[in-house]
């Protein structure tokens, strides 16, 4: 009588456990790319800078270089912009609002101060400001990276505030690098518009202290 072997049938497996298989391997990929992108990018990603000596509204934004930094690289972060007043013996005028501590200054000026309205050209008493900043800056923060931003109200439309902002903070380095002996490589500008308010903008008194220009400087 002949032998008869029986092959164990294979099971199959079903084509949806397969499609299944692949949807969690492709999650997979995809978190474990999100994770590489993210690595390296500072927590304040939200401030945009612009490239020294670049005033178009439509420069990327991206960090900046300054003074041999790594784009990306945000070592800000612990700077306290709402730290308490400052008295600075040199900073004499009283609408120059100054605040910080040994390792950095903030120096705060309305937009009134330095331009006419809707306008980035400095007026002419706004020299005598700046000389006082200038002046604190090289006596106190001599040789490290000087930052502007530009801040205005919510009146008119996003784009324009932003281009606004960034057309008077360039204004304000340029006089800083030509007068006030600051190296303009280490400038950099830092338009926010009318992100960040001090104040609100439903009162004409709010939107006056929402424009304004604050110079930051660090040591080195």
């Amino acid at each position: 009588m002949a032998d008869l072997s029986v092959q164990p049938k294979r099971r199959k497996i079903p084509a949806l456990l397969w499609l299944l298989i692949a949807i969690i391997v492709l999650v997979i990929i995809l978190l474990l790319q999100r994770s590489c992108y993210n690595t390296g990018y500072s927590s304040n990603t939200a401030d945009t800078s612009t490239t020294v000596g670049a005033t178009s509204p439509n420069t990327p934004n991206n960090d900046t270089t300054v003074a041999g930094r790594t784009p990306g690289a945000d070592d800000w972060d612990d700077l306290e912009k709402n730290a308490p007043s400052a008295a600075y013996e040199e900073v004499t005028d009283q609408s120059i609002g100054v605040r910080g501590n040994d390792n950095y200054g903030v120096y705060d000026l309305g937009n009134n101060i330095l331009f006419d309205l809707n306008s980035s050209t400095l007026r002419k008493e706004a020299g005598q400001k700046l000389t006082q900043i200038a002046a604190s800056i090289n006596k106190r923060f001599k040789g490290g990276e000087v930052r502007i931003y530009g801040f205005a109200d919510s009146t008119g439309s996003t784009s324009y505030n932003k281009q606004l902002a960034e057309q008077r903070a360039a204004a304000v380095r340029t006089w800083l690098a030509t007068n006030g002996g600051i190296d303009s490589g280490r400038i950099s500008l830092h338009p926010i518009g009318e992100g960040r308010p001090v104040a609100t903008n439903s009162t004409a008194a709010g939107r006056e202290q929402n424009r304004r220009v604050e110079i930051i400087a660090r040591k080195p």
